[in-house]
Order: structure tokens, then C-alpha cells, then sequence
């Protein structure tokens, strides 16, 4: 398939798991990527793609802050002539505790990661899509917006629930669609940059396996994804096949609605 021949598109978070797939998935139909990652793995995931045929740039920004996802929009758009597709990938649990062991800055941390990069490059985008009268944002968000041990994640990735029903409903009459997707747990290999780096430090093994274990528990299926299985809705939600669909999140957790 060719679903995304002469699109241009921006996938935040791209250097590994879910987005990395994303990124190689929309390369391998036609679209002109731009990974955009702190890590530096995001040019070896585009040295790839460039490898296979396709077309991929790579760029490195602090997506956490406004102005770095101001700056990595209006790259985008001048490296790629406009901003077709975006997916917002960006985030991920850093502590997985009972809430009364979260400390402050711990808290702040968690929505700084999960929530403020999808909001302010959402709001970045619509610079450049509004004026063009069309494209498509894909919020990836969480399953766990349900679950035990992360109430701060939770709190953050139901912001990014909201953000696409609203959003979706602010700019649906103006050619633009926002959907979502909810994973629930993906097996992947280990994470280039973890999100914890003083996880064996500070990370009760009790308290993770709480997640691991209610994850699969709450799963029909009893089982974690796949990183294809994944990509493969939001690549869906991404593409005109989804052209009447908008303002809602996807679960993919096996059954598990979040």
C-alpha cells in the first residue's frame, strides 16, 4: 500500500518503539518523515529508512518545553514545505509507585513528560495546518489512564484524551482531524534513553510488577502487544482510510478499555 505517497509528516518520539515503527511505516507507504527525538538513535532510525528507499530526516528537540516544540513544528515545515500528518508520541511512565509516595517534583515530572508535549505541539502545528486547510494529528495516549500505581501518568494521558476530543471538535469544520490511540502494554526492547535512569535506585521492584501484573490481568487477550500491533492503528488513523473519523481515542490493549 501507498497510503501516505506525497505526505509529510512528523513523528515525535521516533527513535525507538512505537514511534520508531510509525516513522518506517509511513516511509515504507510514500510519506517524507521527520523523526524528530532527544536521542541521537533518531538519525540511525532515518540513516535506515533512507537505506530502504525511502525518504526520513531527523532532528533533535526538547519537546517538554514550548519553545522546543515551537522550533521543531516550524522546522518541519520549512524542511518539508508543510505538515501533513503529526503523531505525537512522546511521553511515558517514570516512577511506578502507590500515590503517597509520589513526591512533588515527581508529579510535575510525570505531566512534563506525558502531557505538555502533545499540548504544546498540538498547538504548534495548527500554524501550519490551519492556514492549509487540512491534516492530521494522532495523539498516542494510554490504556493506563485505568490502572495502579501511576495516577500521575494517568492524570496526564487523560489530558491527552481531552485534548483530542476538543481539539477535534475545534478544527474538524476546518479540514483537520485529531484521533488518538491507547496502548496498552507493548513488549519492546530495552529503551535507549529510560525514562528512569536511576530506576534500580528508586524503583521499587514490588510496585512495577503491580503494573505488569494488572496490565495483563486487565487485557482479555492476558498478554502484552506488539510493537506492530501497535503502529498498525495509528498508521489507520493517520491515513484518508480514516477520513470520517475524529475526536476519539482507540484502545489497543487486547480488550482492555482503559
Amino acid at each position: 500500500m501507498k497510503r501516505f505517497e506525497g505526505k509529510r509528516a512528523v513523528i515525535t518520539g521516533a527513535a525507538q518503539g512505537i514511534g520508531q515503527w510509525v516513522a518506517e511505516g509511513m516511509a515504507r507507504e510514500g510519506a517524507e518523515v521527520l523523526i524528530v527525538d532527544r536521542s541521537s538513535a533518531r538519525d540511525e532510525v532515518a540513516a535506515g529508512i533512507l537505506a530502504e528507499g525511502g525518504r526520513a530526516h531527523a532532528a533533535g528537540f526538547d519537546l517538554e518545553t514550548w519553545d522546543g516544540c515551537h522550533a521543531a513544528m516550524a522546522h518541519a515545515a520549512e524542511l518539508l514545505g508543510g505538515i501533513d500528518i503529526l503523531v505525537n508520541n512522546v511521553g511515558g511512565t517514570i516512577w511506578a509507585q502507590p500515590f503517597e509516595h509520589y513526591a512533588p517534583h515527581q508529579i510535575d515530572a510525570e505531566v512534563q513528560r506525558s502531557l505538555f508535549p502533545t499540548l504544546y505541539c498540538c498547538r504548534a502545528v495548527l500554524d501550519y495546518m490551519l492556514p492549509a486547510g487540512a491534516g492530521v494529528i494522532v495523539n498516542v495516549s494510554s490504556i493506563a489512564t485505568r490502572s495502579l500505581h501511576r495516577v500521575p501518568y494517568a492524570a496526564a494521558k487523560g489530558g491527552v484524551n481531552a485534548i483530542t476530543a476538543s481539539l477535534a471538535w475545534e478544527v474538524a469544520e476546518r479540514g483537520i482531524r485529531v484521533v488518538g490511540t491507547a496502548p496498552g502494554g507493548t513488549e519492546a526492547p530495552p529503551r535507549i534513553v529510560p525514562r528512569n535512569p536511576n530506576a534500580e535506585q528508586d524503583q521499587r521492584a514490588d510496585w512495577y510488577q503491580t503494573i505488569v501484573d494488572q496490565t495483563v490481568q486487565s487485557s482479555l487477550m492476558k498478554r502484552y502487544g506488539t510493537l506492530a500491533e501497535q503502529a498498525a492503528p495509528i498508521l489507520f488513523l493517520a491515513s484518508d482510510e480514516a477520513s470520517y473519523i475524529t475526536g476519539v481515542t482507540l484502545p489497543v490493549g487486547g480488550g482492555d478499555l482503559g
